[in-house]
């Protein structure tokens, strides 16, 4: 058996400690968020406690739903209208979610694969069609992102393998993740408001959105996969 150099532990040891990391995160700190998040009421009278900071402690909080990628995002999303309003809470969510998403490029950049099968598996990242066109890198991240339903969380990170420029990943990213985190504040801050019926039927336009944007993907997704089979 071929023998582990010094450079190939202190890899092994590296990214050990960030799956410790991240695991611990997720344990301690990312699952009872979303318990916490899912009791809006509670969840805002602790962000007024913390003035000033609260802008902070939100902005930080879907800073770190993103990087670690098991923590579902909706949740805060939804929390951050209820608490923030519509307008600061989506500028909160698109601010925390654009310096998660360039720390997240800037590791894999350095850690490539191995980082991302801390979170994901070969097969999953070998479904993303869009790292193979790269005439159409751009066009394709954007409509990933834009589309609800989508697998944004294995794409932030796999973006990293790219050739795509940080800032240009940043821009497209923020940009087209607007629409799905507008649905999520708008719904929060419905119920904030205790406009139940236009919570209600806030929801209901996101569920169906989400629906159809899912299977467009996937229709796209099989198309382009059978594209680059046949090729």
């Amino acid at each position: 058996m071929k023998k582990l150099n010094k450079q190939q532990w202190k890899t092994i040891l590296i990214l050990g400690g960030v799956l410790l990391v991240f695991a611990l995160l997720t344990l301690k700190i990312g699952m009872p968020l979303v318990k916490f998040c899912n009791n809006p009421q509670q969840f805002r009278a602790w962000l007024n406690d913390q003035g000033i900071f609260s802008f902070l402690y939100m902005i930080a909080i879907i800073f770190l739903q993103i990087v670690v990628a098991f923590i579902p995002g909706e949740p805060f999303e939804i929390a951050a209208g209820y608490a923030f309003g519509f307008w600061q809470g989506t500028l909160l969510c698109l601010i925390g979610s654009a310096l998660a998403s360039a720390l997240v490029m800037v590791l894999v950049k350095k850690w490539g694969t191995k980082l991302i099968y801390v979170f994901f598996s070969k097969d999953k990242l070998d479904e993303l069609w869009l790292l193979k066109d790269e005439k159409k890198l751009n066009f394709w991240t954007f409509i990933a992102f834009f589309i609800p339903g989508s697998p944004k969380d294995v794409m932030t990170y796999a973006i990293g393998l790219t050739n795509m420029k940080l800032t240009t990943f940043i821009l497209i990213s923020t940009i087209a993740r607007i629409p799905s985190v507008i649905t999520s504040t708008f719904s929060g801050h419905a119920l904030g408001e205790e406009n139940y019926w236009v919570a209600i039927a806030s929801f209901i336009f996101t569920l169906v959105i989400s629906v159809i944007g899912l299977w467009c993907y996937a229709m796209i997704s099989k198309k382009k996969t059978n594209a680059t089979k046949t090729a």
